[in-house]
């Protein structure tokens, strides 16, 4: 079947979503690759790479999709790049679901649509996980990031002219995203701290050299935190006041706060707030990387670095692996190389295994109507204006 890999136009994205390494071993596999040109420019791939590879070189979004029954992107078609999808086919996508408003225009033209931000945390689904291998790469640059901005020393020096301490890191959730934090902080000798609401991360944040700061729960409560499938969830209100002065309180006394809780399918949960913002050291760092869900701090700006009136930089970044896009674009395209294996038969035609687990959780659109009943599907708009091109 012919695969698509076209360029990526939202507003800052610099991943693509094959790599020369995976279009050979897609064309190996018996299909047929287009890709448009200048897809890989931001992520270091020159077109010329990829069609040594074996691919096709386009001009434009409309040539590249044109005939293909599997279209492979990083982010979601707008509407107006639906119009040029050909009807029938398949697209693969973080679509981030449960607020993507195209649902109608996918229908329309009765696209099959697989949202890969709900690929199952299961052993088997591991090497396919988006959310995994992106979330590794923001939590490293999340650090690098606050870096940027903190104007002290991260690890303790002893010179002539002084000691200097070393920086006091605070973590905010240990997913794949904040133990990656843990490490990268470690490395550049901060002194980590680390709150989630699932206890039994707790042996993974000591085992990187992290303490772990919890708050005290109730039997209902430890038992309601149980099976999570490796999310976190939205907890009750008594939780969250508890949750709110412990969080309170360790930011207060951080040079650092790395921000990272989200809630799938939810708005992020605010975990700084304000006036714990206003009570923190000048020059002290937030980075938020659920900016672009609402944040873990109302005051963070999605894509803007502020600083607040105290004296705090907050540093809103909803997405942090488009920074390192050669590395995130590798990772993503092996993700979605090895879901493929799904969606094809023996002879590598279209045939996604409908029985599958995984493909299941992740198969949103189907035969025009919307296929996952857990979305929130917002009001799908009349008209979309084009979509930007990528910015530096």
């Amino acid at each position: 079947m012919l695969i698509a890999i076209p360029t990526e136009h939202s507003p800052g994205e610099r991943r693509v979503a094959a790599t020369p390494d995976t279009v050979r071993k897609l064309i190996a596999a018996g299909h047929q690759i287009a890709v448009e040109r200048g897809a890989g420019h931001w992520a270091a791939i020159p077109d010329d790479h990829f069609s040594a590879a074996g691919a096709t070189l386009c001009d434009d979004f409309a040539a590249t999709v044109a005939g293909a029954t599997l279209v492979m992107k990083v982010r979601p078609p707008a509407a107006a790049e639906i119009a040029a999808l050909p009807a029938g086919c398949a697209v693969l996508a973080h679509f981030d679901a449960w607020r993507y408003p195209c649902f109608a225009e996918l229908n329309q033209k009765r696209i099959s649509a697989y949202a890969l931000e709900r690929i199952p945390r299961i052993t088997r689904a591991q090497a396919m996980d988006i959310l995994s291998s992106q979330a590794n790469i923001a939590g490293y640059r999340a650090v690098l990031l606050a870096t940027q901005y903190y104007p002290r020393f991260m690890p303790m020096f002893m010179t002539a002219a002084g000691s200097v301490k070393p920086a006091k890191v605070l973590i905010l959730g240990a997913g794949v995203a904040g133990l990656q934090a843990i490490a990268t902080a470690k490395r550049l000798g901060a002194v980590v701290e680390v709150f989630d609401v699932r206890p039994a991360t707790r042996e993974q944040v000591e085992s990187l050299g992290a303490k772990f700061v919890e708050v005290e729960l109730s039997a209902e409560e430890k038992a309601s935190l149980e099976n999570l499938g490796g999310y976190a969830r939205e907890m009750s209100a008594d939780y969250q006041a508890r949750q709110s002065a412990l969080i309170a309180k360790h930011a207060t006394q951080a040079d650092i706060v790395i921000a990272t809780a989200q809630i799938p399918g939810k708005a992020a949960p605010v975990l700084v707030t304000a006036d714990t913002v206003a009570q923190m050291r000048p020059g002290s760092v937030i980075v938020d990387l659920a900016v672009d869900t609402g944040g873990n701090c109302p005051l963070s700006r999605a894509d803007e670095v502020i600083t607040s009136e105290s004296g705090v930089i907050i540093a809103g970044h909803g997405n942090l692996p488009a920074l390192l896009a050669a590395d995130a674009s590798a990772m993503y395209a092996r993700n979605l190389l090895t879901f493929t294996g799904l969606l094809t038969d023996k002879d590598g035609r279209y045939a996604p295994q409908l029985d599958d687990e995984i493909v299941v959780a992740t198969r949103i659109c189907a035969d025009g109507q919307t296929l996952a009943a857990d979305l929130q599907i917002p009001a799908s708009p009349a008209s979309q204006p084009e979509p930007a091109d990528a910015t530096a």
